[in-house]
């Protein structure tokens, strides 16, 4: 049986601040290995096992996103099969009824497995072997979801009571009801009951019923929903919904929507290990403490702790703890998070503090991704910005100018193709280019290899808002960035 992954990329990852932010929340970081969370669930849902074979994923995402999750599922050799475009978060509800509605429109019998792009499940083939397990739940109409096994009364997840506790082999069970999340006395009665598993927000069912389900349940969702999808703009292979109609959708989680009021409902128990990565406390736990209970990155030393994260982020920083007892410190190079474990849902407190100051710290890194790759500030004074500038092989920044500042190129990895008005020529390492104020420019890498330059921006005013665009391949409009 064919399956088609539809991986939610929504979110901000507050909780994970100084690394997950708005700009660049935690699905497409390094939390945990090599791949980033994003990568580590599509690579989970591909390929085939058993009697399942898994189609290119279907990944709904927002415009800011839409070429990084290309670029990361290109990194793994996965061709996506579709990018629906939200024009504005509206919660899990909207996401994977506008998935439905597209596989629908080709395929009503199409299979779905929808699943957040942010969470940790180490044991992908005993996922997939789960997954497999709710499978005959579909011929019946039934909508499956998949329930984690508890090892500690959590508060910070919702909870689904079956009829009686599951044993050994995964096998599809009738759901009694959802759970929300308990306080802690409440989750320690559930969890040595042995009925309740935590709500993971994945669900597996076939696209006529759940479109007929919420037809049933949330009638006022289908129509706005089923215009923005059918009057979406397709733009360099991605779908942009339709906004004008987008935004008369209700901002509501699928669980509440549709799945709380559905009688069709099977879960399948879960108990390979699973986390959505909702906390510093959790990516402690997640990542195998050591005898005292430290996790330290490459350049992070603990001296005398205990229980402790340490992570130093920025490229040559070093960050020590010395003494240090159910503490996490996060330092990246614009921003140093320190605080109890106990307090790690506290962190989105301080993302709110800091928007409240204005800091732009809340929301976007110092590294700013964009289609033809990445740049990050170095220094910035009065009246000039010295930054770096990565592009990928054989892609191109669009051709602009400017209207109050002229920048220098000095060109120190690979080779860039430099376009200054009516000249076009080749910059390799350690020969520069002088961009002139108001002159049209555009530089390219016409390489096998990224292109690494440095720019040195010289004005009276250095905002990325001072653009003016001529013609871009990624067709962004006039004042997007880079």
């Amino acid at each position: 049986m064919q399956i088609h992954p539809v991986l939610l990329c929504g979110g901000s990852g507050t909780r994970l601040w100084p690394l997950s932010r708005k700009s660049y929340p935690k699905q497409f970081t390094r939390l945990m290995g090599d791949q980033t969370l994003f990568q580590a669930a599509a690579s989970r849902l591909a390929g085939t096992q058993g009697a399942v074979e898994f189609a290119s994923p279907l990944v709904v995402t927002g415009a800011d996103f839409r070429f990084i999750v290309t670029e990361q599922l290109l990194e793994l050799g996965i061709d996506p099969g579709a990018i629906l475009i939200e024009p504005e978060g509206r919660n899990t509800a909207p996401a994977v009824l506008a998935a439905a509605l597209y596989l629908h429109a080709r395929d009503p019998e199409a299979v779905l497995l929808v699943a957040p792009s942010d969470h940790v499940v180490p044991d992908a083939e005993a996922f997939r072997a789960s997954v497999e397990a709710g499978l005959p739940m579909l011929e019946a109409g039934r909508l499956v979801t998949f329930g984690i096994t508890p090892d500690r009364p959590e508060t910070g997840y919702g909870y689904l009571e079956l009829e009686a506790a599951p044993h050994g082999v995964p096998t599809a069970q009738p759901l009694t009801r959802f759970v929300e999340k308990p306080d802690v006395a409440q989750a320690e009665r559930m969890v040595a009951d042995g009925r309740y598993l935590w709500n993971a927000g994945i669900f597996l069912f076939r696209a006529k019923d759940i479109v007929d389900a919420f037809k049933a349940h949330a009638p006022d969702l289908v129509e706005p929903v089923s215009l923005s999808v059918e009057q979406g703009q397709s733009d360099l292979g991605f779908l942009r919904l339709a906004p004008d109609h987008w935004a008369r959708v209700q901002d509501i989680s699928i669980d509440y929507a549709v799945m709380e009021r559905a009688s069709n409902l099977s879960v399948v128990p879960f108990s390979s290990g699973w986390s959505d990565l909702g906390g510093w406390d959790a990516v402690w736990r997640e990542s195998t403490p050591d005898a005292a209970g430290v996790v330290a990155s490459e350049h992070a030393t603990a001296i005398d702790c205990r229980n402790t994260l340490l992570r130093a982020e920025g490229t040559g920083q070093e960050i020590v703890g010395i003494g240090l007892d159910n503490i996490f410190a996060i330092a990246m190079p614009d921003a140093v998070l320190v605080a109890p474990m106990d307090r790690a849902q506290d962190v989105r407190k301080a993302v709110d503090a800091l928007k409240a100051r204005g800091a732009p710290q809340a929301q976007t890194l110092p590294r700013d991704y964009r289609p033809w790759g990445w740049y990050e500030s170095l220094i910035v004074g009065g009246r000039f910005q010295v930054k770096r500038i990565v592009v990928h092989p054989g892609a191109a920044l669009s051709l602009q100018s400017h209207m109050h500042r002229s920048e220098h190129w000095i060109v120190v990895e690979g080779t860039a193709q430099v376009t200054v008005d009516e000249n076009i020529r080749l910059v390799t390492e350690n020969q520069s280019v002088y961009i002139p104020l108001g002159s049209k420019h555009r530089m390219e890498n016409p390489g096998k290899v990224p292109m690494v330059l440095i720019e040195v921006q010289t004005g009276s005013y250095l905002g990325e808002d001072d653009i003016i665009r001529y013609e871009d391949r990624y067709a962004r409009g006039q004042g997007a960035k880079g």
